[in-house]
């Protein structure tokens, strides 16, 4: 007698990363010399777990009654104005908002999938995208359907993008789109304007005909060059779509473990987006009731308290400028090797194309080099390795992919 149901009896029980990640600690524990570039956190150049003091700080003098107490189940009130101002402010979209609080980006992702589609229904991504987007969406029994992200000339494939959507719409009568941008992981990529304005297009052709909503997963956002431009190509769809946003408190505050993230939502309809907001807070009394206080509370204040804020933005300017300057290393070691990969500007992860990424992989961990192997490429955390290791990484890559 089988006592789990069919799709439940035979799931995997870790995530791969996550097993990469532990192989690899284990070997560098025996003294054995490892360059571990599967991690999606930011390290010090000495391994060690880079973090933003005043962060630390702020949560440390968190009122101990506020910490402890149930935060309010949608989020705690400030924290959702705050993140909601720091994010959109400057533009039409602050006015057409509505939160809520999620454990992690991850809650946000799986808000969007389980509100904005029904069962049996799929999401649209490229095709070079995070794993666990599909992990999640087969834990609510949805889908998930990819374009083709790159074009012979190494921009988006904007043409399969458009196909992919009005096949998608015609199929489920419904959109639902995720976008992973700036700083896509796992590629690395950040789309041009040119490209954003392309891809507003294409989902304002759609938004006309189907119900549509387009998800940015910005959580790398903190890391990109530009961080604002991309909002001004979203702001034409609310009058007909639903415009996304998940946010992590993760990689910009340096507290994965902490999980404070937040899914907002925008739309120029006040009666869809008070639905949107009742849909919010009953999806989070459905599921994890309600998010961390004390991480809620230190984050608002964060983003209200002048001199706090610029504390933490000065402590995150030398983490961005500790990244840029592996991004900097890698580009500069692999010139004149074979090594293919999108244009990398900055972000947590690079993607290295391979014909046999599995293969590549496992060469590389017989000379201690870790990477994530996925569909036709490896990802490569540079988030994780010390600038000092950047070269060897590169030589070790150059060898070891075809």
């Amino acid at each position: 007698m089988n006592l789990l149901p069919d799709r439940n009896a035979s799931r995997p029980g870790d995530d791969p990363i996550f097993a990469l990640n532990r192989e690899a600690t284990q070997r560098r524990a025996t003294g054995e010399k490892i360059i571990n570039a599967t991690v999606g956190a930011l390290l010090e150049d000495d391994g060690s777990l880079a973090v933003l003091p005043s962060v630390v700080d702020a949560i440390r003098e968190v009122n101990p009654l506020k910490a402890a107490a149930y935060a309010p189940i949608a989020g705690v009130p400030e924290f959702l104005g705050e993140v909601t101002r720091d994010l959109l402010g400057g533009t039409s979209l602050v006015d057409q908002a509505v939160a809520c609080s999620t454990p992690g980006g991850t809650g946000a992702l799986r808000h969007a999938l389980s509100i904005f589609l029904d069962h049996r229904q799929s999401m649209v991504t490229s095709s070079f995208y995070w794993g666990p987007y599909a992990t999640l969406a087969d834990e609510h029994e949805r889908g998930v359907v990819t374009f083709n992200t790159f074009a012979a000339d190494g921009g988006i494939d904007l043409a399969a993008f458009e196909r992919t959507l009005a096949e998608t719409a015609a199929k489920q009568g419904r959109l639902l789109v995720f976008l992973n941008d700036p700083c896509h992981n796992p590629t690395g990529y950040s789309m041009t304007r040119d490209e954003w304005t392309a891809v507003s297009g294409i989902m304002r052709e759609q938004s006309q005909r189907v119900p549509t909503a387009v998800l940015a997963d910005v959580a790398y956002l903190a890391y990109a060059r530009d961080q604002k431009s991309f909002l001004k190509h979203l702001e034409p769809l609310t009058d007909k779509a639903a415009v996304l946003f998940a946010w992590s408190g993760s990689k910009a505050f340096t507290q994965y473990g902490a999980r404070i993230g937040a899914l907002i939502a925008c739309t120029a309809d006040a009666n869809t987006r008070n639905a949107i907001g009742r849909a919010l807070a009953w999806a989070c009394r459905g599921t994890w009731s309600n998010c961390n206080a004390a991480g809620q509370h230190a984050v608002a204040r964060c983003l209200a308290d002048a001199s706090l804020r610029a504390r933490v933005d000065g402590e995150r300017d030398r983490l961005r400028a500790l990244l840029d300057a592996r991004v900097a290393a890698f580009n500069r070691a692999a010139e004149g090797t074979a090594l293919r990969y999108p244009r990398y500007d900055g972000g947590f992860f690079v993607t290295v194309f391979a014909r046999d990424a599995k293969a590549a992989a496992e060469k590389l961990k017989a000379r201690g080099v870790f990477t994530v192997p996925q569909a036709g490429a490896l990802r490569v955390a540079l988030c994780s390795v010390a600038q000092s290791d950047v070269p060897a990484l590169v030589a070790a890559l150059d060898e070891s992919v075809v």
